[in-house]
């Protein structure tokens, strides 16, 4: 055996390998002696960890997909079309391993497939369920170019490339409507969710806050990319996306502040309980820091700074869902949940396995595609003097 075409043991590698190894065992826990052995969940507290970060936050994160594609195919801004087959490819391995979480979660899993034969358009749940399956064949479809390039199937790749327009459309509507019924998911509880985070507009919340978090998603994994491949990083393409997603977020500021006063929610700024701090954290983390970072061109255009700004409105979106699913609803419950070590080996996992999958991926695909060059001036030939 020749021990030389192994991959070298790095140190990102080792931990890739301790976290898989505990998920692989949080896993066989979970589906041998059941949810109560491998989670802190109860009757009064159902939905925790796997619902909360893994769910909302998985579909949240997965956002830039359809962003880019209807930049792209919709608005017809085509150069950014070279950053939006590794943001397809985010996408579809999120709303993958969101699927894979799901069977974690359900009592039953093996009745996951029970929404494509017992209907309940009265559910909003059933029409995520379908809404997120149909997702992820449209994206499947369209990042299906890169499998065919690969082994040069030329007839399905040509069918495919016919349809992309209609398959984009069909992708953008289909996000719209989950990523808004996720936040109808939690309209129902208006005396059980602090004040803080229910709202009426919570489905208007949910897809604006998506949208800023997409481009935020797609400037992280470029820059973890182009260094993780040695690749180069189009930045006149990514301070436009920084532009961009400073006016979501100020957009998204305003309604959320206008809410809250409109409701009278302030005033729980003055009680020192924990919902107050992790409210302010999210905000300061996801809103008022990275908004006058962005407003600036010399931030936009410095390569660490617009990841340092996209990492805080990533880590802002983060708390925003974990506050909605879990912080908020604590005290109504009367119940304390806390994730066991367990859960949150399942999720560093599956994140894990994400990493893994996006790496080989970009090394046998074609993903990335090569910066391109401005063109050359032409050379205007002078005439022989006579």
């Amino acid at each position: 055996m020749n021990f030389s075409k192994l991959p070298k043991l790095t140190f990102w590698r080792a931990v890739l390998v301790l976290i898989l190894a505990a998920g692989f065992y949080s896993t066989v826990l979970r589906f041998t002696k059941g949810l109560g052995a491998a989670t802190n969940l109860s009757d009064q507290f159902p939905w925790g960890l796997w619902i909360g970060f893994d769910v909302l936050c998985g579909v949240g994160l997965a956002a830039g997909g359809f962003t880019l594609a209807a930049i792209v195919y919709v608005f017809h801004i085509e150069r950014f079309h070279p950053i939006l087959r590794p943001s397809i490819l985010t996408a579809f391995l999120g709303y993958a391993l969101v699927a894979v979480a799901l069977l974690y979660d359900l009592g039953k899993p093996y009745n996951i497939w029970h929404p494509l034969v017992m209907w309940n358009p009265h559910s909003v749940m059933f029409e995520v369920a379908w809404c997120v399956m149909l997702y992820l064949t449209v994206l499947a479809l369209e990042f299906s170019p890169a499998v065919f390039e690969r082994f040069h199937l030329r007839t399905p790749l040509r069918v495919i490339k016919a349809s992309t327009i209609p398959l984009v459309i069909t992708g953008v509507l289909l996000s719209t409507l989950h990523q808004s019924s996720l936040g109808s998911l939690f309209l129902i509880v208006p005396e059980k969710l602090h004040p803080y985070w229910y709202s009426p507009l919570l489905p208007l919340f949910f897809f604006i806050s998506a949208v800023g978090v997409g481009m935020a998603m797609v400037i992280f994994e470029s820059n973890l990319s182009s260094r993780a491949f040695s690749q180069e990083i189009e930045m006149p393409l990514l301070e436009v996306l920084g532009r961009a997603m400073a006016v979501v977020l100020a957009f998204y500021g305003l309604l959320r502040f206008e809410d809250l006063w409109s409701r009278g929610a302030l005033v729980h700024l003055r009680e020192p309980s924990a919902e107050t701090v992790l409210f302010v954290l999210e905000i300061t983390l996801g809103l008022l820091i990275p908004l006058p970072m962005l407003l600036f061109r010399r931030i936009r255009e410095d390569r660490e700074s617009l990841f340092g700004a996209a990492v805080l409105v990533i880590t802002g979106f983060l708390l925003n869902r974990l506050n909605v699913s879990i912080t908020g609803l604590v005290a109504a419950s009367g119940a304390h949940y806390f994730p066991r070590w367990t859960e949150v080996a399942v999720t560093l996992s599956i994140v894990g396995v994400g990493f893994l999958l996006f790496s080989l991926a970009v090394r046998y695909l074609n993903v990335m595609e090569p910066v391109r060059a401005a063109p050359a001036p032409e050379k205007i030939p002078t005439r022989a003097a006579t």
